[in-house]
This record gives C-alpha cells, sequence and structure tokens, in this order.
C-alpha cells in the first residue's frame, strides 16, 4: 500500500498491482486527505498477474521544503499538499526496466522512488523529487520559473521478501531542498503478491530504547489532575548543514497536553530522543522525535531583517491510550532576540502552543541563525532572568523605608520635646 501525506495522519491505499484498499486514520488538525489509484487499464494478454497481485508496496509519510527567491528576498516553502495526488507512470519492472513508484500531485510536482535488485537483495536506489517553481500558490513572486528536480541516490541494501520499516524521521537535503520522511514501510519485488512480515529496520528504529504505548482498555475520567513532575533534564541539541554548525538549542521541556478532558504532564528525556532539522537563510527547523514522539517541531524565522523568534510549533505524538494527539500553529512570537546572538532564559517559561498544549522550558538557551565556530553568541537574557530591574526598586524601596522612618522619628522627637518644655515651664511658674 502507498500512502502520501502531509505532515498528519492520513490515509494509505494501494500503489501497484492488486485490489485498491483504504485504511483511514483519525481525524487530525490538518488531516490527509485518500489518494485512490484510479481505474486500472485492461490487462494485456498474458500473464495477467500484475492484476491480481501486488508487486511493490510503499507506506511513508512525507514533507518537503524548498527555499527560492523572491524579488524582494528568499524565503521558504513548505510542500504538503497531497489531494490531487496520482500513480500513473508507476510499473512493476521487467527483464529491461527495473520497478519504480511514481507519485504525481499538484502542477507540476512528482516523487519517484526506484528500486534495483542485487542478488538475494533489493535496493532503494535513487529518490527524485521534482517541483514546479512557476505554482505562484506554492512559490509567490519566485524570480525563477520552471520545473526544478532534485535526485538523490540513497542505495539503501534490504533483503528479499523483508519490508523495510523506518517510523524514526529520516532527511534528505539537496540544493536548497530538504525532504522530511517517518513511518515509511517499503517492499519492493513482492513475491507471491503478499507482502512480506518480515520486517528489516533501519538504525534509528533498531537502537529506539523507549516502546510505543499500546492502546488501553481504560476509560478515562471526566477530568483528571496532571501529576506534578519533577523538573526535565536538560537536553543539547544542534542542526549541521555543509556550512558546519547552523543551529544550537540547549533546552528542558516539559510538555502539558489536555486531551478528551484528561491532562498529562511529559518531560522530555534528551537521552532517548533524536534530533534533525534544518536551516534557510530565513528559516530554520529543529525537529525531535522519540518512539511515541512522531515529531515537535520548532520553527524560527528572521523578522525586520535584524531580529529572530519563534514562529511555529508542530507536534504528532502517541499518548498513554494509544491514540494521536496533534496540534499546530504557525503564528507564534516567542524567543526574540537579535540576529547574530542567542536568546537565554534560565527560569521556568511556557510556550502556549494552544488551549490544550503547552511547553514549559527550563535553562533555555538558542540561536538558530548566525552561529560561528558552533559556538553560542553573546546572550539576550528574558525578562524573567533580568535582575537589574530589580535594583531600582529595590533602593527606591529602601529610601521610602528610611524616609518612613526619618519622619517617625522626627515626630516622636519632637513630641516628647514639646512636653518636656511644658514641665519645665510649669516648674518655673511655682
Amino acid at each position: 500500500m502507498t500512502r502520501t501525506e502531509a505532515a498528519r495522519p492520513g490515509v494509505c491505499s494501494a500503489a501497484l498491482g492488486g485490489p485498491r484498499s483504504s485504511r483511514p486514520v483519525s481525524a487530525s488538525p490538518f488531516p490527509g486527505v485518500a489518494v485512490p489509484l484510479p481505474p486500472p487499464p485492461p490487462a494485456p494478454p498474458p500473464p495477467p498477474r500484475l492484476a491480481e497481485s501486488w508487486c511493490a508496496s510503499a507506506c511513508p509519510r512525507l514533507r518537503a521544503r524548498g527555499s527560492f527567491c523572491s524579488a524582494l528576498s528568499w524565503k521558504t516553502a513548505t510542500i504538503s499538499d497531497f489531494s490531487t495526488a496520482t500513480y500513473n507512470g508507476s510499473v512493476c519492472g521487467n527483464d529491461q526496466n527495473n520497478p519504480k513508484i511514481v507519485v504525481q500531485f499538484g502542477s507540476g510536482f512528482s516523487w519517484i522512488v526506484n528500486f534495483t535488485k542485487k542478488e538475494s537483495a533489493y535496493l532503494i536506489d535513487s529518490i527524485s523529487f521534482s517541483y514546479n517553481l512557476s505554482d505562484n500558490a506554492t512559490f509567490p513572486d519566485a524570480k525563477e520559473k520552471g520545473i526544478l528536480t532534485v535526485h538523490d541516490l540513497v542505495g539503501f541494501r534490504i533483503p528479499l521478501n523483508n519490508i523495510f520499516r523506518c517510523n524514526s524521521l529520516s532527511t534528505l537535503e539537496k540544493n536548497g531542498v530538504v525532504q522530511y520522511y517517518w513511518d515509511v514501510h517499503v517492499q519492493a519485488f513482492v513475491q507471491n503478491g503478499t507482502v512480506s512480515t518480515k520486517e528489516f529496520l533501519c538504525e534509528k528504529d533498531k537502537t529506539s530504547t523507549t516502546v510505543v504505548p499500546t492502546i488501553s482498555t481504560t476509560t478515562p475520567s471526566p477530568t483528571t489532575t496532571p501529576t506534578p513532575k519533577e523538573k526535565p533534564e536538560v537536553g543539547s541539541y544542534s542542526v549541521n548543514n555543509s556550512n558546519g554548525t547552523c543551529l544550537l538549542a540547549t533546552m528542558g521541556l516539559q510538555l502539558n497536553i489536555t486531551h478528551n478532558k484528561v491532562a498529562s504532564v511529559i518531560n522530555i528525556n534528551p537521552n532517548t530522543t533524536d534530533f534533525t532539522g534544518s536551516c534557510q537563510p530565513q528559516t530554520a527547523l529543529l525537529r525531535l522525535n522519540s518512539s511515541n514522539i512522531k515529531y515537535l517541531d520548532f520553527v524560527f524565522a528572521v523578522k525586520n531583517e535584524n531580529r529572530f523568534y519563534l514562529k511555529e510549533v508542530n507536534v504528532s505524538m502517541y499518548l498513554v491510550n494509544g491514540s494521536v494527539f496533534s496540534i499546530a500553529n504557525n503564528n507564534l512570537s516567542y524567543w526574540d532576540a537579535p540576529l547574530g546572538s542567542s536568546y537565554m532564559c534560565n527560569k521556568e517559561q511556557t510556550v502556549s502552543v494552544s488551549g490544550a498544549f503547552q511547553i514549559n522550558t527550563f535553562d533555555l538557551r538558542v540561536q538558530p541563525f548566525n552561529v560561528m565556530e558552533g559556538k553560542y553568541s553573546t546572550a539576550q537574557e528574558c525578562s524573567l532572568d533580568d535582575d537589574t530591574i530589580l535594583i531600582p526598586i529595590i533602593v527606591g524601596a529602601g529610601l521610602s523605608g528610611l524616609i518612613i522612618v526619618i519622619v517617625i522619628a522626627y515626630l516622636i522627637g519632637r513630641r516628647k520635646s514639646y512636653a518636656g518644655y511644658q514641665t519645665l515651664s510649669r516648674l518655673q511658674c511655682r
């Protein structure tokens, strides 16, 4: 089956050969859209077996980001709408041609995966992604026009009759285009028309130390109060590009989630969390993921050409009852600091993504742009850390208190002096 989705849960549909099927997934703020195959053409005689059995299976989740030059500056576009997807051009292969999966969507966009067979294994040989800069809806005001293609040689080797699985996040980055893949299930050269139950795992899935939660049969209470959590462990994260380290982040993260009237608090463990991302002239991405967090995105942007800020947070994760929790907000304004510096806030700070999702940060320091020699630049501290404002308040309060004491002492002293003078006068009169 093939699932080509935006970065949210959706539907998985058959790709090459065999009967079509689909599996709906629970709705989310940005639900995927089912992309069923068009009616197959009449089967050529003989053999008819390709219309009766599957020969390739692919079930990835993907999203792409690319930079382009507009009339004013460099911009970044996110490509994630596959509502018009078709599979024309996908072939099972023969003696002259290798199998490939071809997905077309939008106006001039396509995604192609080529497979080859070698002895007792098959290879995900290459992945090509084509995008249309003439599509004004995706690339408004782009200077360059036409269809561009990025071609990545993968060469990943998988034993025959094994399905390749990689739930962890993987990226391909080339020529300013970053492709994100996760929840990938792929098998080529399917034998006897049956997708294998044997799984060949990617290295990230092999090294995962946590277990994906199973569905619980316990019915949640109408309202619950989250158990207080201790301060989360601080993790260090970085993103590299061809020029070296381009993004630095150090922080302890605590997630506050309310789902179906059930509130929960989750501390991010940096020791079991993978991270990746990308850096562009106007935007930068830090993505965290683990076995129960599909993705937690922090997207930074440049404003007014001289400052950066946290613009967007996206999350999709498994809850303890097995359901998927997904939230996205691209209209935030946190962690504002000048370009060329870092932002720091040692005290607890809350990023409110939505009414149902907040992130508490501890010992935070981030620099998503202009990282020099892999080190943080001078930090701009948050107002919570800035103790200098307390100095005039303390001095003013001290002076006010001193003045009050002096006035009271003066009034008391004057009253005593007056009483003593009256007593002395009376004695002299007698």
